[in-house]
């Protein structure tokens, strides 16, 4: 998918848990898991307005979009990365 989910890098930056995230945004940490590792079909605005809030950044800073295949070759490094851990 050309939209990359950069929760991740947002938390490390602020040191912040999921579970702090989840419930300073009001979600479970199994939805915020489905948004990070971006497997979420689509995401309300207003749980992008609490992110954005609890985070103090810019939607931006959450969501990029990459080219399809960009997108593609960083699935394929995924899959690599997945295969040498098993």
């Amino acid at each position: 998918m050309p939209i990359v989910v950069r929760i991740d890098v947002e938390l490390a930056r602020r040191k912040m848990s999921v579970g702090e995230f989840a419930d300073r945004v009001g979600l479970t940490p199994a939805n915020v898991a489905v948004l990070k590792n971006g497997r979420a079909k689509a995401v309300r605005f207003s749980t992008l307005d609490a992110m954005c809030r609890v985070l103090g950044c810019q939607p931006g800073d959450l969501l990029e979009w990459v080219p399809a295949q960009d997108a593609a070759d960083e699935k394929a490094g995924d899959t690599a990365e997945a295969a040498e851990r098993s």
